[in-house]
């Protein structure tokens, strides 16, 4: 398996909100934006529906929302308020993120459960082996799979890359059958030492911090939007618009 890079500038574009540039962003924001007197890694800037004000991403993930000079800054969601409909223009944002990123990462770099039918909806599922509710959910693929739900994993040792669950997740991904691995992992079973691998772990579990991920398992949906924890294979089927 080979460690893929997430596309940078992939990330940066899925960032913007969803409004065309009117100008070029200032170079107060790009080049030379300073917090506390020291500058910060800015990873792009964008418009918003708001005149003179800027969508700033710093690299590492963390976002909000500043004047073209950058002396005044607003932390939180920006939300369209319109008619008898209210949006979530950040949320809308972070969601275009994760489908840019995710789409980056190669399946062969997932550790992928299908049904024997053409799938008829896809979750990609952070995940971690010694987490009760990624079990409980590992449990209810044979009924995703049933209801035309394909889950890929990606890793996120919640203890970090130095947990005992890093090492384990490592091992099934080495492994020759990583589906068969993970299960028996899922079932406390020990794995065995292997030979070890160019493993996508660690990046993995970078990009779920880059992409917000708090807790295990973390299920993300076609459209980007993230689901925290456990959640029934009725329930996800119906989110998914599989429940007819």
């Amino acid at each position: 398996m080979a460690r893929q890079s997430i596309s940078r500038l992939a990330l940066a574009a899925a960032l913007l909100p969803a409004v065309a540039w009117a100008q070029p962003a200032p170079e107060a924001l790009t080049d030379s934006l300073r917090i506390n007197g020291q500058k910060v890694p800015v990873e792009s800037v964008g418009e918003t529906p708001l005149d003179g004000i800027y969508h700033v991403a710093l690299k590492g993930g963390e976002s909000f929302y500043a004047n073209a000079d950058g002396s005044y800054f607003v932390v939180g969601d920006l939300y369209r308020n319109q008619g008898d409909e209210l949006v979530n223009l950040s949320e809308q944002a972070k969601n275009r993120q994760r489908v840019a990123a995710l789409s980056a990462v190669e399946e062969s770099d997932r550790v992928v459960y299908r049904g024997v039918d053409e799938p008829r909806a896809t979750v990609t599922v952070f995940t971690d082996t010694s987490c009760p509710y990624c079990t409980r959910l590992h449990e209810s693929i044979p009924e995703l799979n049933e209801r035309g739900i394909a889950v890929h994993y990606l890793a996120f040792p919640r203890g970090g890359m130095q947990s005992r669950a890093a090492r384990v997740m490592q091992k099934a991904w080495c492994s020759d059958n990583p589906g068969e691995a993970l299960s028996r992992a899922f079932a406390d079973e020990t794995l065995d030492a292997g030979a070890g691998c160019d493993n996508p772990v660690a990046e993995q579990h970078r990009l779920g911090l880059e992409l917000g991920v708090q807790g295990t398992p973390a299920i993300i949906l076609p459209d980007g939007t993230m689901v925290p924890g456990f959640v029934p294979p009725e329930r996800l089927a119906a989110m998914l618009g599989l429940d007819g």
